[in-house]
């Protein structure tokens, strides 16, 4: 896994991008989010590690029965928290690939298919075009490549430690950092 220089204009969506140690914006704070969009006009993901410790099933009486009552929920960022985003993603041989803001439908067939995990999201991250670009340049988050077991780990604040110790020897040791500076 490897970082981006934080000036590149290349797209981020399909990456991840990690809460830099020193961040103490609570909506974002140690959080791994999930890149959906990146373009001229914005940026959009979904931070993937703030389970919300319910399923689609308890959440809304539309989802108590049927396929996708035993998806599990996450505050998906601070936009639009009223909202419900449900998204799926499938390990292939060809590497991973997300469907983000698929219809109940979609979710229910792209569920039946082996090796696709489905996750509901209450809101969204969200970003006004240069606003993100602005954030990179004061180094706000760490970019990193979307790993092929992801999913595999805790989700989360311990999510966003494995991913940053990844980056590199200098990350790992900025991530086990406690808050408080007494407790090292």
């Amino acid at each position: 896994m490897r970082e981006r220089p934080t000036g590149t204009k290349e797209s981020l969506a399909g990456s991840l991008l990690l809460a830099h140690p020193s961040m103490r914006d609570p909506n974002f704070r140690r959080s791994v989010v999930l890149m959906s969009v990146h373009n001229a006009e914005g940026a959009m993901g979904v931070v993937l590690n703030r389970p919300m410790g319910k399923r689609l099933g308890e959440f809304s009486g539309d989802f108590a029965l049927g396929p996708l009552a035993g998806v599990p929920i996450f505050t998906g960022g601070p936009v639009q928290t009223e909202q419900l985003v449900l998204a799926a993603w499938q390990a292939r041989d060809d590497g991973f690939r997300l469907h983000f803001g698929v219809e109940p439908d979609k979710a229910i067939q792209l569920l039946a298919e082996e090796g696709t995990e489905v996750r509901a999201f209450v809101g969204y991250s969200g970003w006004s075009a240069g606003q993100l670009e602005n954030e990179m340049a004061h180094h706000t988050w760490v970019v990193a490549a979307v790993p092929e077991d992801l999913l595999d780990h805790a989700q989360e604040e311990m999510m966003w430690r494995t991913m940053l110790g990844r980056v590199g020897a200098e990350w790992r040791l900025l991530a086990d950092e406690p808050d408080d500076p007494a407790a090292n």
